[in-house]
């Protein structure tokens, strides 16, 4: 028996292997939820205070300056390899140049009957980005979630990191970030969507966290705007017999290696190619240096699903929407517009998900567990906020005036049809 659970279609465990993968998307915040709700209200009660003592609870560390003096963050940032600031400087280069074809300026026109309409879109005042810490950091998560809300006109960009590395600060600098907070997990949320004495509020907080920081971005979802409620990764790799094994199994562990709750999947066509992939992934886990992480991952979550053709395993693609779609089939473009829901679709065997976690250009803070149904990967749309914009004239208003007279007496709304009528003289008829 392999590490990579095996089914195949028509077998009892195919299907409900297919439900599972259905409610993974369900994670329990509701477990959490009391805990969360008491620091967010700590915090929203007692400000730096709260965020000390929580810091010091959670984290066992004594919090010093809450919000970074930029000098000294900088400086620090400065301090890396000129290889490791090049590199950074280099992926910051390609993320803009994507999202800049994101920017949307709205639109204004007059209609036939004089009505003058558009819609008006300008940047946030403030974005707050948060950044884990834990069993890795992720400078690239930073320029992905940073440099969108830079292309987006955001002026104050505040970064949320428990104790900060001089790489994670060197990529807050590259990607424009303005400030540092020095705090982690709900507290870090509560600070950014409620302010403290150090902490200005901001309007939308992104970036993934833990089961902690999902409930908390929930909780405060309404008073700020979030991304979403980021769940563990997970890979989906469509692939025909004519891929290689190995290079599936490579991508399946590059998602393996993030988390022990992190997903990676498979839908094949044939079983012999299922049991040669589960073969790959347990010799390259031999050698993987998160090898404990990786292996936790595919005992627990790791899954081929052998459909019996690519139409179906695209079928099956489409039913768990999954954060990362891999398709290495021998035509990629062709079977691409019968791909529904994904939060980024890698084509072709030469497009590992790993160019979209650092270089491509595309925001690799995507929706996970089923989410990329409804939720859109980050970008510049989440940065910006929207105005409708209504100018009538008198000759507009007397042509539109019975008609919305007549629609609001309708709905028993007397007060909208005399707003109307007091502007252009006309009665109930």
């Amino acid at each position: 028996m392999t590490l990579l659970a095996i089914h195949a279609k028509g077998e009892p465990g195919y299907d409900a292997a297919l439900r599972t993968l259905d409610a993974r998307g369900e994670t329990d915040l509701g477990a959490v939820e009391p805990a969360v709700r008491a620091i967010l209200e700590e915090v929203r009660a007692r400000g730096d205070d709260a965020l000390r003592e929580l810091t010091a609870r959670f984290e066992s560390r004594a919090l010093g300056p809450i919000v970074l003096d930029d000098a000294t963050w900088r400086g620090l940032a400065r301090s890396v390899e000129p290889r490791v600031r090049d590199d950074l400087v280099a992926a910051a280069a390609r993320i803009e140049r994507y999202h800049r074809r994101q920017i949307d300026v709205g639109f204004a026109f007059e209609d036939d009957d004089g009505a003058r309409l558009g819609l008006r879109i300008l940047p946030l005042d403030a974005a707050g980005v948060y950044a884990p810490g834990g069993k890795a950091r992720y400078p690239s998560s930073v320029l992905m979630a940073a440099v969108p809300a830079r292309v987006a006109g955001v002026v104050r960009i505040v970064l949320a990191t428990p104790s900060p590395t001089a790489e994670v600060l060197a990529a807050a600098e590259v990607a424009g970030v303005t400030e540092v907070v020095d705090l982690g997990g709900a507290q870090a949320i509560a600070a950014l969507a409620f302010g403290t004495g150090s902490v200005v509020p901001v309007s939308v907080i992104v970036g993934p966290g833990n089961l902690y920081v999902a409930c908390a971005k929930k909780l405060v979802s309404g008073r700020v705007a979030i991304d979403g409620i980021a769940g563990p990764s997970e890979i989906l790799v469509v692939a025909d017999d004519r891929a290689s094994p190995e290079l599936v199994a490579a991508d399946l562990l590059s998602q393996a290696e993030h988390d022990e709750a992190a997903y990676p999947l498979l839908a094949c066509v044939s079983r012999a190619f299922a049991e040669r992939v589960a073969e790959a992934v347990e010799e390259q886990l031999a050698t993987l240096p998160r090898r404990a992480i990786a292996e936790a991952s595919v005992r627990a979550h790791g899954v081929a699903l052998v459909c019996g053709s690519i139409d179906e395993a695209l079928e099956v693609a489409d039913r768990i929407a999954p954060e990362h779609l891999a398709l290495e089939v021998a035509d990629p473009d062709a079977v691409l517009p019968q791909v529904g829901a994904a939060g980024a679709i890698f084509l072709g065997d030469h497009t590992p998900e790993a160019v979209g976690d650092y270089v491509a250009g595309p925001s690799h803070v995507l929706p996970t567990g089923g989410a990329a149904r409804h939720t859109p990967p980050l970008g510049v749309w989440h940065f910006v906020r929207r105005s409708s914009v209504i100018a009538y004239d008198r000759r507009t208003l007397l042509a539109h005036g019975p008609l919305i007279e007549r629609l609001a007496r309708m709905e028993g709304l007397e007060a909208h049809a005399r707003a109307v009528s007091l502007r252009t003289k006309t009665r109930p008829t």
